[in-house]
Parts: structure tokens; sequence; C-alpha cells
């Protein structure tokens, strides 16, 4: 059962300082590994961050020594209430770097805050003083951490970062999902409206785009997920690329679907034609947004194609 902190004794104080110290370095260790090959200078800073973990460490060790002996009694954060929850960030198999800023902030503040109220309850001279520097130093971290942000941008590290972000977000989320979004789009066109001018219901004509949809977006889904695991292209998880692409897919489809719920034929048709075109102007912007081509390249490229696969679900459907 875990204990309050007020009634920890000074040795388990301490003792909990030291494993306190021993996590917060190894997690800042396993953040500089994991972003040592796409942000270097970020994965500098983390290193620095750990070792000066290691060395807040070796001073309260010193110190635990020296008042109580060799033996450290177990004490961890979860033995104790009033602990944030920590979940494994480090595990996750994509970390961006906003997410490991902001788990170095939250880490910093918990650690602040405990060594401020740690010294309040100490009676020993010496370790009062020991925790109340550690404190101070706690808060040069945070400093450390905006100076460093500073001298990225100056000197362009930042920036370079944020480019190699991009790229990332780009190859593993924007690729499939457009991927997905545009076989969603266009080539459920053909079954949808050729259903929708061969039998003139609006329910046949909807379940059929909704038969089409969910199953282009299955084996869009698996193709994207089975093509590439990502080890050498860096584009992330297979599954994780087959899920977007699979769901941009399927939501591609439905999107001129739904109007065929309209029980009137003509508005249903007239509706899912102006939402082929919004579909068809959303994918274009995308592209030119994050794939760097330009607008009216992007919209001609992307209109023709489904103008074509248009027409020729309307003629099979009227033939």
């Amino acid at each position: 059962m875990a204990k309050a902190f007020h009634e920890l004794t000074e040795r388990e104080v301490l003792a909990l300082a030291i494993a306190l110290e021993e996590e917060d370095g190894r997690i800042y260790g396993e953040f500089a590994e994991r972003m040592r090959g796409d942000y270097p200078a970020t994965a500098a800073a983390l290193a620095h961050m750990q070792e000066e973990e290691s060395n807040h460490r070796h001073r309260l060790l010193e110190a635990y020594q020296a008042r109580f002996g060799d033996h450290l009694p177990l004490m961890r954060r979860q033995d104790v209430k009033g602990f944030v929850d920590r979940k494994p960030l480090w595990l996750a198999r994509r970390l961006s770097l906003a997410q490991v800023r902001r788990e170095a902030e939250t880490m910093e503040l918990e650690t602040r805050r405990f060594y401020e109220v740690a010294a309040q309850r100490t009676t020993d001279a010496g370790i009062r003083q020991l925790l109340g520097d550690l404190a101070q130093e706690e808060r040069h971290h945070a400093a450390m951490a905006e100076e460093f942000e500073k001298q990225q941008t100056v000197s362009g590290a930042r920036a370079t970062e944020d480019v190699t972000q991009r790229r990332l977000f780009v190859l593993q989320i924007v690729q499939p999902a457009l991927a997905g979004l545009m076989d969603g789009s266009v080539s459920t066109l053909a079954p949808l409206f050729a259903a929708a001018f061969a039998t003139r219901s609006s329910w046949d004509a909807f379940l059929v785009g909704m038969a089409a949809s969910v199953g282009a977006g299955i084996s869009m889904g698996f193709a994207e997920a089975l093509s590439d695991d990502g080890a050498l292209s860096g584009r992330g998880h297979p599954w994780l690329r087959g899920g977007v692409c699979g769901i941009m897919t399927t939501l591609g489809g439905i999107g001129h679907t739904l109007p065929f719920l309209i029980p009137d034929f003509g508005v249903a048709t007239g509706v899912a034609v102006g939402v082929v075109l919004v579909e068809l102007g959303i994918i274009s912007w995308i592209r030119h947004h994050y794939m760097d081509t330009p607008f009216l390249s992007a919209a001609f490229q992307v209109v023709l194609g489904g103008l074509l696969v248009f027409i020729a679900g309307i003629l099979i459907g009227s033939a």
C-alpha cells in the first residue's frame, strides 16, 4: 500500500530522491537515444540532462551513506502517494519532439516540487541544504532548456529539426492518408454512380457506395501495411500507416455516399456531386500544402482523374 509523503522518514526521503534521479536520468537517456538520429541538437541537450541527473544521484548517495550507511531501502515513486502517474512514453513506436519536450518540462517541475517539500520536512541541516540546492538546480534546468531553445533557434538547429519533424509527419501520416483519401474519393465514384443511374434508387446507390467504401478501406489498409515495414524508409510502423490509409479510404468513399440517404434521387445525386467537388478540392490542397505540388497543377490532376472516373460510372450505369 502506498505511503503518504508526510509519513516518510528522512532515510526514506533520501532513498526516494535517489530512485527519482536514477529514473529521470534513464528516461532522459532513452529520449536522447531515440532523438539522436533525426534530432541531434535535442539529443545533445537530453544527454546533458542525463549527466546532470547522474550528478544529483551521486551527491544524494554520498549524503545518504554518510548519514545512514550502505543499505538503501527500496523506495519508488509508485510507493508514495501524490506523484503524477507516468505513462511509458519512451516505449512508444513514434515519438515527436513536442512530446519529449513536454515530458521533460513535467519531469523537471515535479522533481523541483519534490525537493522543495522534502527540504521543508527534514531536520538535518546538511540534508536540508542539499535538497534546497537540488531544488534550485532543477529551476536552473528549466532555464537551461529555454536557453537551449534560443540557441537552437539562433543557430538554425531548431529550424532543421522542425523540417525533419515535418518530413517524418509527411512520410508516416500525410502520405498514407492522402493515398487513402484519393483512392476512396475517386475509385468509389464509378460503382456508386453506376449503381445510382442504373437503378435510379437512392437506397440501392447508398448500399453499393457503402460496400465499395468499406471494401476499399480494408483493401488499401492491408496493402499499405504490407508494402513496407518502415525499417529502411523511415515511414513508421506499418500497421499505423495501414490504419491511417484504410480509415481515410473509407471516409473518402463514405463522404459522397451519405447523400444517397436522401430519398429524392435527383436531390441526392446533386448533393453527392457537390460533396465530390469538395473532396477533390481538399485533396488538391493537401497535395499543395504537404507535397509541394503547385495548387493549379494538383487540382488539374485530381479533378481530371475524378472526372474521368465519374463519367465512366455514369456511362456504365446508363447503358
